[in-house]
C-alpha cells in the first residue's frame, strides 16, 4: 500500500496540500459511498472492486492528518522526501493507536463484516462533517484527527478481510 502512495506522490507531487479539510472529508465520503454502492448493487459499470477505494480512504485520511498539523498551503510546498516522511509518521502513529485499541477490544474487528466496517467509516464521516460545521469544536467527543485515524484503521481491517493488505 505504501508503495502505491509513493508512486502517486512521484506522479502528482503534493498538489493535495491546497485542499481544505472539508474537501478531503468529501473525497473520503465519495470513496466510502462508492464502496457501499459496490456492496449493495449487483451491476457494476466500472470493473473495479472495493480495494482501491479503501486504499483511497487511507490516503485521504493521512492527507487530512497532515493538513491538521501543517495547515493548508496555497501551493504545493512539500518535496517528495518530506511528504513520504510525514506519511510514514502518520501511519506509524495510527498503527500504534490501532494496536492499542485492538488489544483493548480483543480483535473484535476480525468477526465483523466488511460492510459493517464501511458503515462505520460513513458514520465517522458524518461525525467529522458535523465537527467541521461546528468549526472544529466538540464538547465531549474526540476531535477530527481521532476520527480520521479510526477510518484509516477500519479501512485497513477491511483490506485484511478482503485479503488485500500488505
Amino acid at each position: 500500500m505504501s508503495r502505491f502512495v509513493y508512486q502517486k506522490t512521484k506522479d502528482y507531487g503534493t498538489a493535495w496540500r491546497i485542499l481544505r479539510l472539508p474537501s478531503l472529508t468529501d473525497q473520503i465520503f465519495i470513496k466510502a459511498q462508492r464502496i457501499r454502492s459496490l456492496q449493495e448493487n449487483e451491476v457494476r459499470k466500472v470493473d473495479e472492486d472495493e480495494t482501491s477505494e479503501f486504499i483511497g480512504i487511507i490516503n485521504y485520511c493521512i492527507m487530512a492528518l497532515v493538513q491538521i498539523d501543517k495547515g493548508i498551503a496555497s501551493q504545493p510546498d512539500l518535496n517528495y522526501e518530506e511528504a513520504v516522511k510525514l506519511y510514514d509518521e502518520k501511519i506509524t502513529l495510527t498503527k500504534k493507536l490501532m494496536e492499542d485499541k485492538n488489544h483493548d477490544y480483543g480483535e473484535a474487528w476480525r468477526d465483523m463484516r466488511v460492510s459493517s466496517l464501511t458503515d462505520l467509516i460513513l458514520q465517522k464521516l458524518l461525525r467529522v462533517k458535523q465537527i467541521e460545521d461546528n468549526k472544529g469544536k466538540t464538547l465531549v467527543s474526540e476531535g477530527i484527527d481521532a476520527n480520521y485515524q479510526d477510518m484509516i484503521n477500519y479501512a485497513v481491517f477491511a483490506l485484511i478481510h478482503l485479503g488485500k493488505a500488505d
